[in-house]
């Protein structure tokens, strides 16, 4: 049937239609509010690319529900159904809300899966997430609008940011990964100018201008065509001189490269953004698939959580001279699912457990330990395990290049659900505005425990690099038998705040339940959530 719609764009689609294309996510990124001011919202964009000129508006809350973890899908072929008729707009131009296609039931990736992407990890969450792993080879592509000549950063300014030195991107991103990924490669170029001026790449939306930003990548590109090797690429990013819709974009986009249709990771950034390399890797974390980060104020802002530079990039931040604001590290728990953090320094601790577990929990910017540096604590599986709720543990300490003007030195709680959000957890009540508070910080002495009390979690002492932290059951009163206490030799021995204990022997993690056996293709709709066991996807999936 998607067949035929791609030969006949109006074609009214019936129940149980399956299109094939790849997913495109855009994070729209408003710039930080000025005091008294109120943040602007975030949003974001989901469409179903087809090919050249062929692409289909997907409504986002739909998406999300149909895909379960819709942000591991980002920049991937996938399979959507659709339980009622529709219609596809033959248009690369934004489309209203009306034309976005109703009732998706389901979306799955349809290219190679990762082994780990048929498996349901030990804390009862799918295990959905493709690695990003070697050489992310980045183009910037500097473009100016035809009715503004500025030019505000030098060619070598751009170039010079995808170093390795410290504060610079290709640094920053080995330190993040743990060296998994790096941007070798990577190279900048123009300026070149745009066939249009800056309004002709803008259109009225719902009432609001919005930034034409397919046609932006396919101008830009084009000009720099002619000069530029994109054989390889793994992301555009892509500077304007002059301001695009009030937002800086982030996340993927589809044109056509040295004569072939590519869909790739890409930026759009105007001159507040690419003036400072902290809101620039915050786009960027969006092209390798991370969405945004919170904290548990409950209000629409999502740019409250100044420890993870995929929420509050702005405040806490260190500086350079040359490249303004840096970018902090992300959370541990998105840093662990794009296959950046070796499995032996994640620890979990089951829904069922009965047993006192004390450890070292290394902060995040240790780059070599044999330590613990994330900890989720499991919660009862749900009918659906992508609504399946975990919290996670995680060290910061105000250290290097980018975490030095963090809020504290502490254990800082995240709960993961609404299909893989990380809010920051703060035990004050209410919720701070900003999680930069003591609430949001759990520090020596500190005791906190899930809403159910499945989990206690006391951090014992400081070490050097992070903090013993111990984790159980509700503590038994003094009249009742404690429960066994599981304490490395190593811990055991450390009686000093100041003094790091020895690295305790790493705890080997669960290994994950694999839903497929020996034919992973044969079965891969058995491995697939039963909300998501669609007929029309599982006979694609098992061809």
């Amino acid at each position: 049937m998607s067949v035929v719609a791609c030969i006949f764009p109006n074609l009214p689609l019936r129940a149980e239609t399956v299109m094939q294309g790849t997913l495109q996510l855009q994070w729209a990124d408003p710039p930080r509010a000025l005091p008294g001011r109120v943040q602007a919202p975030p949003q974001l964009d989901a469409w179903l690319d087809m090919g050249p000129g062929r692409r289909v508006a997907l409504d986002v809350t739909q998406a999300k529900r149909a895909a379960g973890d819709l942000y591991a899908l980002a920049n991937r072929r996938v399979a959507v159904s659709y339980a009622m008729r529709a219609d596809i707009a033959a248009s690369s131009k934004v489309m209203s809300a009306a034309s976005a296609l109703p009732s998706i039931s389901a979306i799955v990736p349809t290219d190679r899966l990762p082994q780990r992407a048929l498996a349901m990890g030990a804390d009862g969450r799918v295990m959905a997430s493709a690695p990003v792993l070697g050489a992310t080879r980045w183009i910037t592509l500097m473009c100016k609008f035809a009715d503004i000549t500025a030019e505000q950063k030098p060619r070598s300014f751009f170039q010079e940011q995808y170093g390795n030195a410290p504060g610079q991107l290709g640094h920053y991103w080995s330190e993040v990964s743990y060296g998994q990924i790096n941007l070798a490669g990577s190279s900048a170029h123009g300026w070149y100018t745009l066939p249009k001026p800056r309004a002709a790449y803008l259109a009225d939306v719902n009432g609001k201008q919005k930034a034409q930003l397919s046609e932006l990548f396919a101008d830009c590109a084009n000009a720099a065509d002619p000069e530029v090797d994109f054989a390889g690429i793994q992301g555009v990013n892509l500077m304007f001189n002059g301001e695009l819709d009030g937002n800086a974009w982030g996340g993927g986009a589809c044109t056509t490269l040295d004569g072939a249709y590519v869909c790739t990771r890409v930026t759009w950034s105007p001159p507040w953004s690419f003036a400072n390399l902290a809101p620039l890797a915050h786009e960027m974390g969006h092209g390798y698939g991370l969405p945004h980060s919170n904290n548990s104020d409950g209000d629409g802002d999502t740019y409250d959580n100044p420890w993870d530079v995929m929420s509050d990039a702005w405040r806490n931040a260190t500086s350079d001279a040359a490249y303004g604001l840096l970018p902090k590290h992300p959370n541990m728990y998105q840093r662990e699912r794009l296959g950046w953090l070796p499995a032996s320094r994640k620890r979990v601790i089951d829904a069922g457990n009965r047993e006192t577990h004390e450890f070292v929990l290394d902060a995040g910017s240790v780059l070599k330990t044999s330590n613990t540096q994330l900890v989720v604590l499991a919660l009862p599986s749900q009918p659906d395990p992508y609504k399946t709720v975990i919290y996670t543990l995680e060290a910061r300490r105000r250290t290097g290049t980018y975490e030095s003007k963090l809020a504290g030195d502490a254990v800082i709680i995240h709960k993961l659900e609404d299909y893989g959000i990380a809010y920051s957890v703060d035990r004050d009540t209410p919720a701070a505005t900003l999680s930069s508070n003591e609430g949001s910080m759990l520090k020596v002495g500190g005791r906190w425990n899930t809403p159910d009390e499945l989990h206690w979690v006391d951090v014992v002492l400081a070490t050097e690099q992070g903090f013993v932290v111990r984790v159980g059951p509700r503590p038994r009163s003094m009249s009742s038998p404690a429960p066994a206490l599981v304490r490395p030799a190593s811990v055991a021995a450390s009686s000093s705040p100041g003094v790091r204990p020895a690295a305790p022997t790493p705890s080997v993690p669960p290994a994950p339940v694999i839903r497929s056996a020996a034919n992973l293709h044969r079965r891969a709709c058995g491995a697939l959530p039963a909300l998501l066991r669609r007929a029309p996807l599982c006979a694609l999936l098992e061809r």
